[in-house]
């Protein structure tokens, strides 16, 4: 686990949750989300890509041991890891986008750079 928040959920859950979201964001490129969700995916998704970058059948399982879609897991060593070849880390922005109106929970922006 890269950070100490909780996020408000017993450790099976936010496992859950955090392995569904890097997913989804690894599928997708960009996602919405709140300020301490998107500070969670970040180094999980990097690592997901750094994983992508190594190219060989060890790799490729301890990817699909953490993403929950095995198209996802291809997509990344296929086409997205491909892309940072020649970049050591830092494949991921957070950029926030101010408060949420139902309840003021911090917004932000994730995306691949």
């Amino acid at each position: 686990m890269p950070g100490t928040r909780k996020l408000g959920k017993a450790t099976a859950a936010r496992m859950a949750m955090l392995r569904q979201q890097v997913t989804d964001f690894l599928d997708k490129g960009r996602m919405d989300t709140t300020l301490a969700r998107a500070k969670e995916v970040a180094p999980l998704a990097e690592k997901m890509i750094t994983l992508g970058k190594k190219k060989n059948l060890a790799a490729y399982r301890q990817a699909l041991a953490f993403i929950t879609r095995e198209d996802v897991a291809k997509k990344v060593f296929d086409e997205i890891a491909p892309k940072y070849a020649e970049r050591n880390g830092g494949y991921t922005r957070v950029t926030r986008t101010g408060n949420r109106r139902g309840d003021a929970a911090e917004t932000a922006v994730i995306e691949l750079v």
